[in-house]
């Protein structure tokens, strides 16, 4: 069973008397109610339980996919537990996988082990992407020459055939961050390429204190940082959801926590001779969402879409979209009630304009759950697609969603799993319409 959400709209800069703004946006919300979420039943299967050993543990990020089907993802401990001790989580600085089909099932290998070797990065966190060249690019939240703070990493295939059957790839660090130029990036979207083969991202801390987006630009085999944006001065933090970009070279993202009393913020960077000046296109209330965790996507009409983790009715789904120099928001769903249930992973569009996506703690079980949403007509309709029950299916996602050739959608959940308790190393699922 399905539910239509109800379709709600703000407009930036109308120029209403304040005491009459507020009466429409309170009269609007006395209306709306949270959507009761129903499944629908669906195929889902967990292609791989996470052990804790050298296959990793705990995926806090979605996964990359290619043309052939594989998936690839980071889990942000695991490896060689000799490596990163801990009493808190699985021992290990994290590995990077791949997900390959073989016969009826899928077979993992780990294609690089994160060590604490003192120059190499360590706790992966963000999403994969695929450049040009076939290598993976991905960040750490410590690691690195520069104080140990993080870093952007290329991780390349073997220039030969592999004659084993583990055959790691090879790790550059293309940035070690410091200080000056951000920490610990946490982009749970993952890094964007530019047309020009720059890379953009964004780090939640460091700078001036609060996080920064930052470009990171070849030549002849070496990267170079430039801040292009520090939040120091706006009482913010830094994005945790990345950036994306426009054809114009605007850049676009989210900040869950600013000053003061502000439930977050969509915002806009431009560039000029000058440098870059931020507009806030929205700033949340609660009523319309609050916490926008995860990043923002941008369809093809230059539309944005994007989520918050809670609000005063409900995590919400969002649409940003540009008109005459200005922008309309429009909360087009509410995903999960309650506070800090709402998706903390970006999420995806199809071919058909529908939207997927993760809840951290939503669904029935209050265990996370995957949803889509399919526009129809002025509206949108919300489908469940899967609860996690928080056991052997896993719990808690931070994941996106990627969607292979024949419509399957795929995910990780960064709790439960193997065994369950006490060990809660986090699952692979695949979702069959």
């Amino acid at each position: 069973m399905t539910n239509s959400a109800q379709h709600q709209s703000w407009t930036l800069n109308l120029g209403l008397r304040p005491a009459t703004a507020a009466l429409a946006m309170a009269t609007m919300f006395a209306l709306a109610a949270p959507l009761t979420q129903s499944a629908q039943a669906q195929t889902y299967q967990v292609i791989h339980q996470f052990t804790g050993g050298t296959d990793g543990a705990n995926p806090q990020d979605g996964l990359a996919i290619d043309r052939a089907g594989n998936l690839y993802g980071v889990t942000q401990y695991g490896g060689q537990q000799s490596m990163c001790p801990s009493s808190a989580h699985a021992p290990g600085c994290g590995v990077v996988f791949r997900l390959k089909p073989s016969g009826s099932g899928w077979s993992l290998t780990p294609l690089y082990t994160f060590l604490n070797d003192g120059s190499g990065g360590r706790w992966p966190y963000g999403r994969l992407i695929f450049g040009l060249d076939g290598a993976l690019y991905g960040t750490t939240t410590a690691g690195g020459t520069n104080g140990g703070e993080g870093t952007v990493f290329k991780l390349a295939p073997p220039v030969t055939a592999c004659k084993t059957a583990l055959c790691p790839w090879t790790e550059t660090i293309l940035h070690s961050f410091g200080d000056d130029d951000g920490l610990q990036p946490q982009d749970i979207g993952g890094l964007i390429f530019d047309s020009a083969g720059n890379l953009y991202g964004s780090t939640v801390y460091g700078g001036g204190g609060r996080g920064i987006v930052f470009e990171l630009t070849p030549a002849n085999g070496i990267w170079t940082e430039q801040v292009l944006y520090d939040f120091a001065a706006d009482g913010g933090t830094g994005p945790t959801g990345g950036v994306v970009l426009d054809q114009a070279g605007n850049i676009y993202g989210t900040i869950a926590a600013c000053d003061p009393n502000c439930s977050g913020t969509v915002f806009q960077l431009t560039p000029s001779e000058s440098g870059w000046t931020q507009n806030v296109l929205h700033s949340f209330s609660g009523n319309d969402g609050e916490d926008p965790v995860a990043g923002l996507i941008m369809d093809g009409a230059g539309n944005l879409y994007g989520s918050t983790l809670a609000g005063t009715y409900g995590a919400t789904i969002f649409e940003l979209t540009p008109s005459a120099g200005n922008w309309t928001f429009s909360v087009i769903a509410y995903v999960a009630g309650g506070i800090g249930l709402g998706p903390e992973g970006n999420l995806v569009m199809d071919s058909l304009g529908n939207l997927y996506g993760t809840t951290y703690r939503g669904g029935t079980f209050n265990q996370g759950n995957v949803f889509k949403l399919t526009p129809t007509g002025g509206g949108w309709m919300y489908t469940d697609l899967y609860d996690f029950t928080g056991g052997n299916d896993g719990s808690n996602p931070r994941s996106n969603v990627v969607i292979d050739a024949k419509g399957n959608l795929y995910g990780t959940a960064s709790e439960c799993g193997y065994s369950c308790a006490p060990d809660k190393y986090g699952v692979v699922w695949e979702i069959t319409p």
